[in-house]
């Protein structure tokens, strides 16, 4: 199935992916490390059914010198021993915060305090920030059936800079 429309072709999408680039580049701009964003931002991605999301982010974290086989554990990796414990409570918290519909009580207390003990308060704010603006970039990407494999790694960066 082709895209349904596209997104950088409309005005008004237009003016508003400018905005939403903004948002993200805050995100991208923190102290949290580039690795945690690309892991988070992948797994959020799996779990929504994104592929165009999963392409960019697997495509950008390979490219940051991410391995293979971290990437492709990303999605099981509560039953693997390649992440450490920081990103194993970010990617908790990411599973959390994305699937708030499974959870009346969204993210748990152990999760945050995983969090809390692994990272910062910037850090904790980007992290926060991130599972938003991944969350909303997979229900735009999915609703207008933006597909994976064209990207490049690099393509939205001159949106963000």
């Amino acid at each position: 199935m082709d895209a349904r429309c596209d997104l950088f072709d409309n005005e008004i999408a237009a003016r508003f992916a400018k905005r939403f680039a903004n948002a993200a580049l805050v995100v991208h701009r923190s102290p949290l490390p580039r690795s945690t964003r690309e892991l988070v931002s992948l797994r959020a991605s799996q779990i929504n059914g994104c592929g165009h999301c999963v392409d960019m982010h697997t495509k950008e974290a390979a490219a940051a010198g991410e391995t293979a086989v971290r990437l492709h554990l990303v999605a099981v990796w509560r039953e693997s021993t390649v992440f450490d414990e920081a990103e194993r409570a970010a990617l908790a918290l990411a599973e959390e915060g994305t699937r708030l519909a499974d959870a009346h009580t969204g993210v748990s207390d152990e999760t945050w305090a995983q969090v809390r003990k692994h990272y910062d308060d910037d850090q904790i704010a980007a992290l926060v920030a991130l599972v938003a603006v991944i969350n909303a970039a997979n229900r735009l990407a999915v609703i207008v059936h933006q597909k994976g494999g064209s990207y490049e790694p690099g393509m939205y960066a001159a949106a963000l800079d």
